[in-house]
């Protein structure tokens, strides 16, 4: 199995039509049998042609729909898993997972399933697929029975997610679906080569296609918003409270190293009939704190201020920094709570006159400490990935690859500061912010 880059200015205006002999696209939906494709001939075309399979697929949101995140994150591994087995000529299934499988568990996290054995044995009592689908079934049918709307359903559905997720001991539906869904890989593979890729945050290019490319907030992980989405809020004074711990470990890699750690991982596994899982992250060999990130914030937009809708440069500040749930909610009783229900009491007194006011303030206070109810494990997390396999796979690529620099994955590559002072917030401004 062979790999290269492909530089786009080398084919110049042959690029495309290059790209069309080499890539065919095939619609498809991993919530259905047989991956959504209907054509027989053309499945019997995959069966016989497909070599390798990289499962990518999944929904992000922490509190994503119970049936939604089950649908993909579960029932969805199934499908591509039961798709691979009918492919002839299948070196490998590459399966992206997430680090934070290992839920809120602190000090070093190895990259194995030890993180995932109790609840391992637990569901192996019963079907825990079938399980959870009858209660999402009967959740919608109960939901269906009392006419809510589409809006009650969603809200319902997210509530039940989250609290699955907590019964079973996961901080959210996201990572326990992705939890459950390598679960159903190790228990089903059989023979298959089969490879886990967890990354962490994943934030914007390091190198590749050119630094600092970002997506979209809404095409981005929950946990890549964490930094993103503070820094965002941050300078354009927003912000002014955060709950994290500033000595707290927060892993990161670039988008393009977690692309050339699959590539590797694509050609170092070809063929085998164990298992491997592999962190790509950077909080053992080049860790960066909240501290850190917080200070790199605070100077480049201190240096560089953002320019309100009215041409004005916003000013920032150090703001508050609250390092316990507890200190954070009587800070947010206080400062806001208290005057919101002072509103509601003159609100009253005045015939509801303030009402539209009220109704305003109160869903915005409860968003934000949803969101920040959402983003504590991560806020306040104190694990270490473990990466010993990942570097035995940069051992590998230096020893057998030609082009191992291009297919770079490195952590100890990335100086943080100047990642973060000239590629990662220039990036973020220039393809996510300005096109808000």
């Amino acid at each position: 199995m062979t790999f290269m880059y492909i530089n786009s200015d080398k084919w110049g205006t042959d690029f495309d039509s290059f790209i069309a002999e080499k890539v065919v696209a095939v619609p498809g939906d991993v919530t259905f049998d047989e991956l959504g494709v209907k054509e027989l001939k053309l499945r019997e075309e995959m069966y016989t042609g497909i070599e390798i399979i990289l499962n990518s697929a999944g929904t992000t949101k922490f509190d994503e729909r119970y049936d939604i995140a089950l649908s993909v994150n579960i029932f969805g591994v199934q499908h591509v898993l039961s798709f691979a087995k009918k492919c002839l000529k299948l070196e490998m299934l590459l399966h992206v997972s997430t680090a934070y499988v290992c839920g809120e568990r602190e000090g070093l996290i190895l990259e194995d399933s030890s993180c995932m054995d109790e609840m391992e044995k637990e569901i192996t009592k019963f079907d825990f697929k079938v399980q959870e689908k009858n209660l999402v079934e009967e959740k919608l049918n109960e939901l269906k029975a009392q006419n809510a709307t589409e809006e009650v359903i969603t809200i319902t559905m997210k509530d039940f997610g989250i609290k699955r997720a907590k019964l079973y001991g996961w901080p959210n539906t996201y990572v326990f679906t992705k939890a459950m869904g390598e679960i159903l890989l190790r228990h089903s593979k059989d023979n298959l080569s089969v490879v886990i890729i967890r990354p962490p945050a994943v934030t914007s290019t390091y190198k590749e296609p050119f630094p600092g490319w970002v997506q979209d907030f809404t095409q981005k992980t929950r946990i890549t918003q964490t930094v993103d989405g503070v820094i965002a809020a941050y300078c354009k004074g927003k912000l002014t409270c955060l709950l994290v711990d500033p000595m707290s470990v927060f892993d990161m890699v670039p988008v393009d190293m977690v692309v050339n750690s699959i590539t590797v991982a694509m050609v170092a596994n070809a063929n085998k009939s164990s298992s491997i899982i592999y962190h790509v992250g950077s909080s053992l060999r080049n860790p960066i704190n909240f501290l850190n990130i917080h200070s790199f914030i605070f100077r480049y937009f201190t240096k560089n201020p953002w320019i309100d809708k009215d041409g004005k440069p916003v000013k920032v500040g150090k703001g508050k920094i609250f390092k316990t749930m507890a200190t954070f909610r009587m800070y947010m009783q206080i400062r806001f709570m208290l005057p919101l229900e002072g509103l509601k009491f003159v609100n009253k007194a005045f015939g509801e006159y303030f009402q539209d006011l009220y109704v305003n303030y109160n869903q915005k206070l409860k968003l934000v400490m949803r969101l920040v109810e959402l983003y504590e494990p991560y806020m306040l997390f104190k694990g270490i990935f473990d990466d010993n396999n990942a570097e035995d796979l940069r051992r590998i690529a230096r020893e057998s690859f030609v082009e191992s620099e291009t297919f770079n994955f490195d952590p100890k590559c990335t100086d943080w500061v100047d990642y973060f002072m000239h590629t990662h917030i220039p990036g973020l401004q220039k393809h996510v912010m300005l096109k808000r």
